[in-house]
Parts: C-alpha cells; structure tokens; sequence
C-alpha cells in the first residue's frame, strides 16, 4: 500500500478513535477534553479546534529539535475533518455502561494502532506523538512514561476549562501509553530509525 494511503488509514482510525471516545460520553480522552472546552469557548467544531491545537502542538515540539515530515503536516490536516465526519453520524451513549465503556476501550486500542500505523510511514509523526517522542528522546524515559506524563497534564488544563473529564478521561490517561507502546511492538515499529 502506498505510503498516502496508509498514512490515511491511520488518521481515519484516530479521527474516528477521538469521535468515539466524545460520544462514550465517560470523559473524553485527554487531547479532546482539551479539545472540547477550546471548542466551545471559541464556538468551533472539536474537530477544527484539534487542528488549531495541532499547530500549537507542533511549534513546542519543534523547540525540542524533534524532526517532522509531510505526514506530520499530513496528520493536522486530517485527523480533525475525520473526527467531525464520525460525530456527524455517530449518536451519542447515554445510560448503557457496558456498551460505554466498550466503546471507550475500543477507541483506546483503536488510537494506539492508529499512531503505529502513521508513525511506521516514517512521514514524520503527528504534533501531539512528536512531543510524545521528543519527551522520549530527550528525557530517556519509555514511550509509556512520555505519552502518560503528557496525557495527564493536557487533561488537567482541559478540565480547568471546563472540558468533558471523567472516568474515562482517567482511564485514557493511564492505558493510552501501554497501547501505543503494544501496537510499536506488534507493528515492529521503531520511532527513531535513521535518526
């Protein structure tokens, strides 16, 4: 498969991955709580604002000397629209914990092989994976602990401003590292060959 196509196939699952993980309706992951609240104070889609956040994201990523790539362009672009596309047909859950919180674990296994998969092209990694992997190289700590430590702060000031926290927002923070670091291994990914 072409290094496009897969690289999409990647953003669709993590685009649709944040969708699911606002209409589990447990807290959202960490990025969207941020993501949300951002969204209603500025009465703009969660996706457009992911975007927007993405920018942001990228500049502090690049203060850490991390190398980019088209895809990580790519990933900004994307990610955001997908996300808008799947809460547009995807109703939210409401009253049915099972169900609930299947879907968030889903979602959980769904984003870590999605960051495998675009990270693997080897196009330059997402803004929000970029800063993950720039902790990692630059304080020598795991993938885990890197992406952990980042969750865990972005949720706090997503909850300050009033985004959707919740048990699932706690749950994400404490799986999503172990998930990206799982589908690494399962998809043989190494995130700084060549480097």
């Amino acid at each position: 498969m072409p290094d496009f196509l897969r690289i999409q196939v990647g953003f669709v699952l993590y685009g649709a991955a944040i969708a699911l993980f606002i209409r589990a309706g447990l807290g959202t992951n960490s990025w969207a709580v941020l993501d949300v609240a951002l969204s209603k104070i500025f009465k703009i889609s969660p996706g457009t604002m992911t975007v927007i956040v993405g920018f942001i994201v990228l500049g502090i990523a690049l203060l850490f000397r991390e190398q980019v790539g088209w895809g990580t362009l790519a990933n900004i672009l994307s990610i955001g629209p997908y996300e808008d596309a799947v809460l547009s047909f995807v109703k939210p859950v409401s009253g049915n914990l099972p169900v609930q919180f299947g879907m968030f674990l889903f979602a959980i296994a769904m984003m870590g092989l999605a960051s495998a998969i675009y990270i693997g092209v080897d196009a330059g990694a997402g803004p929000r994976d970029t800063l993950m992997l720039a902790i990692n190289r630059n304080f020598k700590v795991s993938i885990r602990v890197a992406r952990t430590v980042l969750e865990v702060a972005v949720v706090a000031i997503g909850w300050y401003l009033g985004g959707p926290a919740g048990l699932g927002t706690v749950l994400f923070a404490l799986l999503i590292g172990p998930s990206v670091q799982w589908s690494f291994k399962l998809l043989k990914v190494d995130p700084h060959k060549g480097h």
